[in-house]
């Protein structure tokens, strides 16, 4: 009960916030979702990336970040293979099982839970999962009407990816940023995480119930949130990876559907019902789901 007070209620109480102020207002999200992406979460990007201590560790969650995904994509082909499911079937499956929301729901968790140390992975874990959900999200939604180049086109547009070229950069170079210039980046950085907090609240009250179609959607919530931190348990396993590292990766990937992965299924067409269930019930779910994997941990 105090993982849930401590960590968990706190995170939920910001998204309630957004989840309500939508209700009453009904807010057009694209404005706010503007200033995250291309001013707010570069910030925190940036500055995390500039202030942190690239190691093998970095190296560790990079090869995990990849050998998930692997995983996940193919649970999903077998599933289909063993129900005889088609094509767009497959698409769905992957959509709502195979990208999971580190940023605006991952991240909060991670701080609250883990501290500083525990968040600065977890922001880089969030910019990793950023860039595959461009590449591998766009292309199963896009499959069979964009492809592979429209998805690498679309990640090398996204500011979150000149952000942390730019941190890397100047770490290595060892240049360092005037103080009133990172105060400037701090002030935008610490809104970051608050405002893609309300942000998927605000999604969340966009979404509808309706008739799930339940056998489908339950495997999906299982997958992403049993089947998943299970995976990255055993990776973590066999990679000597500091325990914090591995702990955040495991959390991180129990979390529910991304929000994000939503957009991409509505704009290309691919499965858009099914994906926002998904997605809606996990992060329900995943209420009760991460409050226990914490507690197992603590």
């Amino acid at each position: 009960m105090d993982i849930f007070i401590q960590v968990v209620l706190p995170v939920l109480l910001v998204f309630a916030a957004g989840f309500l102020v939508e209700k009453w207002k009904k807010l057009d999200l694209a404005p706010l979702s503007a200033v995250a992406l291309y001013v707010l979460t570069p910030a925190l990007v940036f500055e995390t990336f500039y202030e942190a201590e690239l190691n093998i560790q970095y190296t560790y969650m990079l090869i995990f970040s990849v050998l998930l995904l692997a995983a996940l994509i193919i649970v999903n082909k077998v599933f289909v293979k063993l129900t005889r499911a088609s094509s767009d079937d497959e698409s769905g499956y992957i959509l709502a099982t195979a990208f999971m929301n580190s940023g605006n729901y991952g991240a909060p968790i991670i701080l609250f839970a883990y501290g500083d140390t525990g968040f600065a992975y977890a922001v880089t874990f969030m910019v990793l999962q950023s860039v595959i959900m461009n590449l591998f999200g766009i292309y199963y939604a896009a499959k069979g009407h964009y492809g592979v180049r429209f998805a690498v086109r679309t990640v090398l547009k996204m500011p979150v990816t000149h952000a942390l070229l730019l941190g890397v950069l100047l770490q290595m170079t060892g240049w360092q940023m005037p103080d009133n210039l990172m105060m400037s980046v701090g002030i935008l950085a610490e809104a970051a995480i608050p405002v893609v907090m309300v942000i998927l609240g605000i999604q969340l009250a966009k979404m509808e119930w309706g008739h799930f179609a339940w056998g489908r959607v339950s495997y999906g919530v299982v997958v992403r949130l049993f089947v998943s931190p299970a995976i990255a348990w055993l990776i973590t396993l066999a990679m000597p990876m500091d325990p914090l590292l591995a702990q955040v990766l495991i959390v991180s990937a129990a979390m529910p559907s991304a929000a994000t992965i939503v957009m991409f299924a509505v704009q290309f067409d691919s499965q858009p019902r099914y994906v926002s269930s998904v997605t809606l019930v996990s992060t329900i779910v995943s209420i009760f789901t991460i409050t226990i994997l914490l507690a197992i941990f603590n």
